[in-house]
């Protein structure tokens, strides 16, 4: 057989459409030695097996431990329903500063966290650390008394947990191209919205099953029984997360070469190579990082939507609204997160088969706009309750997009990706520090500030993804007509002769 590159582009292109950045790289990332016999029919069935081998070892233990990671941190939601301000005496806003609180670390230990994965290089070791640290500070929660300890408790959770979701998200770019990565981003924060869906079903059954066992107050049985589940799953995490493509043990050296050979032919190198390392010195990065445009454009979109999602953290304070009684208050929060588990699937899947991100992303937010302006205009309950059932879902569609988007705009090198992952996550989060005072309880139902703040968090994000937009076309032309500065994108002595000519940014 003529295996030549332009006989392979024309059979690949047959056999699997998938496979065409196979074909369409193989002109200047030479393939490695292990894979150059396989026809174009035997590579694109190993990389499709390959695909779903990571996916299946990958995402389901991500997601669970996700749902983990949100049950220990927003249980306080529910255990607030279940009379914790009552028990240990809060006044005033005290129960909105305990929700701020926990954000200051998670802020601040963000970006060191993803640093310090990227130069450890085992996710599954770093990751079951931090489930083991914060499941015992969450389980600690139900032993507080005051005020005070209730602060303490909540900084310390916050500390630990900034590790998880930067580091997951970078573990995702290490393992999937460009445009296989706002599927599986999604995955992953789907197991925040299951959670999102079930956290208040769960805390139902715990608080009404446990009141008054051993003496304890139920929502102190809440954090205890929530918190060592988490610890009880750290010996799985830890043996079934693999670590990076190139020093993991559960995968062929074929099925190694084929996913790491992906990732360098998008933008010319893998996250393992050894020039790839020095330009993620720490220092470099961290410059490289900062002063490109992209990673601030991206930052300040999901930034003003997390502001708008700070309605989640108080979500069965708003449903509350509706005047249902406890129970039916928190099963009815189920419902908005289902939604959003199908529908944000289905949005990333689409978004990553179309390349497409500015409507994936901008789409929603209009949806988001229309709910809470229905929110806050109308006192019917029927309304109201469809208000809160497109809110979740279209909040979180673009979300999970715009998470994704940031790793199509900083490929490489794989240490300003973390940084920029963490910087985001970090910046965005903060918030919550000051979003939970706009949601005190007398300013129950319409929360009128709240709405009508989060309608102009939404403009302004609608405004910072059209730049963005032109900011991404006005790089493509640059890549296209030979002017792009790859040495200012990618690091000191890129030239841009190994970046793939059919490299672009996704907008």
């Amino acid at each position: 057989m003529d295996r030549s590159p332009k006989t392979s582009l024309e059979m690949v292109e047959k056999v699997d459409p998938e496979a065409r950045l196979h074909a369409a790289a193989t002109f200047t990332t030479p393939l490695p030695e292990s894979l150059i016999s396989l026809s174009p029919e035997e590579f694109a069935d190993l990389e499709k097996k390959t695909r779903w081998k990571i996916d299946l070892r990958i995402l389901p233990m991500l997601v669970f431990i996700y749902i983990l990671n949100y049950l220990d941190r927003n249980n306080i939601a529910t255990a607030r329903l279940a009379g914790l301000e009552e028990d240990i005496g809060l006044k005033g806003s005290e129960y909105q500063t305990c929700i701020s609180i926990l954000f200051v670390g998670y802020i601040l230990m963000q970006i060191p966290a993803n640093m310090f994965l990227n130069k450890m290089a085992k996710p599954s070791l770093f990751l079951a650390g931090i489930m083991t640290v914060w499941g015992v500070i969450s389980a600690c929660t139900g032993a507080v008394n005051s005020f005070g300890g209730l602060m303490a408790i909540r900084v310390l959770l916050g500390v630990v947990e900034a590790g998880f979701f930067p580091a997951a998200l970078f573990y995702l770019s290490c393992w999937y191209s460009r445009k296989e990565l706002a599927v599986r981003t999604s995955i992953l924060y789907s197991g925040s919205l299951i959670s999102g869906a079930f956290s208040g079903l769960i805390g139902a059954g715990i608080t009404n099953g446990m009141e008054g066992t051993g003496g304890l107050e139920s929502w102190r049985w809440l954090f205890i029984i929530e918190g060592a589940i988490t610890v009880v799953t750290v010996p799985f995490a830890y043996f079934i997360l693999p670590n990076m493509p190139h020093n993991t043990s559960f995968l062929s050296q074929q099925e190694k070469d084929i996913i790491m050979w992906k990732l360098r032919s998008e933008v010319g190198q893998d996250d393992s190579d050894s020039e790839s390392s020095e330009q993620g010195a720490y220092k470099g990065a961290l410059m490289l990082a900062f002063s490109d445009p992209k990673v601030w454009m991206v930052t300040g979109i999901l930034s003003f939507l997390v502001a708008a999602c700070g309605v989640t953290n108080f979500f069965p304070s708003v449903v509350q609204t509706l005047k249902f009684n406890r129970i039916t208050t928190l099963c009815l929060t189920a419902p908005p997160y289902l939604l959003a588990v199908i529908s944000t699937f289905l949005w990333a899947r689409h978004a990553d088969k179309t390349g497409e991100r500015f409507w994936h992303v901008v789409s929603p937010l209009f949806v988001s706009l229309i709910s809470f302006i229905i929110a806050c205009s109308t006192m019917n309950t029927g309304a109201r309750y469809f208000s809160m059932c497109i809110m979740i879902p279209s909040l979180y569609c673009s979300f999970t997009t715009i998470l994704s988007w940031m790793s199509n705009c900083v490929p490489r090198p794989p240490m300003k990706r973390a940084i920029a992952l963490a910087l985001m996550n970090c910046l965005s989060n903060s918030t919550s520090i000051w979003n939970s005072y706009l949601y005190p309880s007398s300013d129950g139902p319409r929360y009128l500030t709240a709405f009508v703040c989060n309608c102009a968090f939404l403009l302004c994000a609608i405004l910072l993804t059209v730049l963005l937009r032109i900011r991404l076309l006005k790089l493509n032309r640059r890549i296209e007509d030979g002017t792009m500065n790859w040495e200012k994108e990618l690091g000191k002595g890129n030239d841009g002769s190994r970046i793939s000519p059919d490299f672009r940014f996704l907008y």
